[in-house]
């Protein structure tokens, strides 16, 4: 057992003042404000939060997971760990059949050994005109067979699947892939709000970094954006880096759905936790400088250098939200988005994943189910 108290504490999605808790295994056993039931075995200034979910990233500290390469999915998983993501899932790009399905092969392992939660096809069903930084020689219709093909590579593994609803094909997409217990996503598509809604109702849960490769609103063709926005079944992905959206943007998408229904997102690449240089997304040349990455031939975004703590900042700093509703964002809303159950919030039964930040809200100690992978020690 070990017993955890902080000055601050975003208990059960509330800001309290002197919280504490209680892990036993890879469990919290208890939670509570004021006095500890028993003298505190770590006890820290700042406040401790749910570990971060990060459903939608590509790699880190130079890695991807897109490689192919178990080591170097790792070596990206272990990145965002550190700065605070205890539940991860690695985003794959478009590419060809065969590779994609080597790709989704070589993180299966990661998946089972809990390092990764699950993997999130973003391509190949995605639209040439909101490709971004995805092949737009490579994006295809999303055909049953191949679908069911990348269903059996990752053996359950695939948690999550973006498709453009304009796509030939894509309704049935969707609703093969909920059949399967895959999260459908709208993302990168140039559809009409109709279609969006269409989507909707095939079972598309969603929205793959709203704003960003989607159409836009428009006061008599509203699009995509407010079908997604005004369902509430709807889950929509924050690209919280200052770059991406503009803070202001932020808040009101924070009012407009609730923090419940935000959630915050790296979309990081290789060059998280990296200096600024030359990359690549998938086969395609990306140049990072003052860490925002750009495609080399046409400037268009390609991914962040994010991780989840600096979007912490971005949102409470730079956005106005307080750090009960970050937190939210940062934490539970994935975890409703994924049907993560027994994670996102600090309460009793939930498996311990827990980030401990200080005033300035930097990540100073880190647990994953149980065990500290970060600091851990009394401040």
């Amino acid at each position: 057992m070990t017993l955890i108290q902080a000055e601050l504490g975003v208990l059960s999605g509330d800001l309290v003042e002197g919280a504490w808790v209680e892990v036993t295994d890879d469990r919290i056993a208890a939670v509570g404000s004021g006095s500890p039931p028993a003298e505190p075995d770590v006890l820290v200034t700042g406040a401790v939060l749910p570990g971060f979910i990060d459903q939608h990233c590509h790699g880190g500290a130079g890695s991807n997971f897109f490689a192919a390469d178990a080591a170097e999915a790792q070596h990206a998983a272990d990145l965002h760990l550190s700065h605070g993501t205890t539940t991860l899932v690695a985003s794959l790009v478009t590419a060809a059949p065969d590779p994609l399905l080597e790709q989704v092969s070589a993180l299966v392992p990661l998946v089972k050994k809990q390092v990764l939660a699950g993997i999130h096809l973003e391509g190949p069903w995605i639209s040439e005109l909101m490709c971004g930084a995805h092949d737009p020689e490579l994006l295809r219709d999303p055909d049953p067979a191949e679908v069911s093909r990348l269903l059996a590579a990752g053996d359950g593994t695939i948690l999550m699947a973006t498709i453009a609803p304009e796509r030939a094909g894509a309704m049935a997409a969707i609703r093969q892939l909920v059949a399967a217990g895959v999260v459908a996503a709208v993302g990168h598509t140039a559809c009409d709000y109709k279609q969006a809604e269409e989507a909707i109702a095939a079972g598309a849960t969603v929205a793959t970094h709203l704003f960003n490769r989607m159409s836009p609103i428009s006061h008599r063709d509203p699009g995509p954006i407010v079908a997604l926005m005004g369902d509430p079944r709807v889950s929509v992905e924050l690209i919280a880096d200052g770059v991406h959206l503009d803070p202001s943007l932020i808040e009101v998408v924070v009012q407009a759905v609730g923090c419940e229904r935000a959630a915050v997102i790296t979309d990081a690449m290789a060059a998280a936790g990296s200096p600024d240089g030359d990359y690549v997304i998938g086969e395609l040349e990306v140049e990072v400088i003052d860490g925002v990455a750009r495609l080399r031939d046409s400037g268009a975004l390609a991914g962040s250098s994010l991780t989840m703590d600096a979007a912490l900042r971005v949102l409470v700093i730079e956005c106005g939200v307080d750090l009960a509703e970050a937190s939210t964002m940062l934490s539970g809303a994935s975890a409703r988005a994924l049907g993560l159950a027994d994670r996102g919030v600090l309460q009793r039964d939930h498996r311990a994943d827990l980030v401990v930040v200080d005033d300035d809200l930097a990540v100073t100690a880190v647990m994953q189910a149980g065990t500290w992978v970060r600091g851990g020690e009394s401040q």
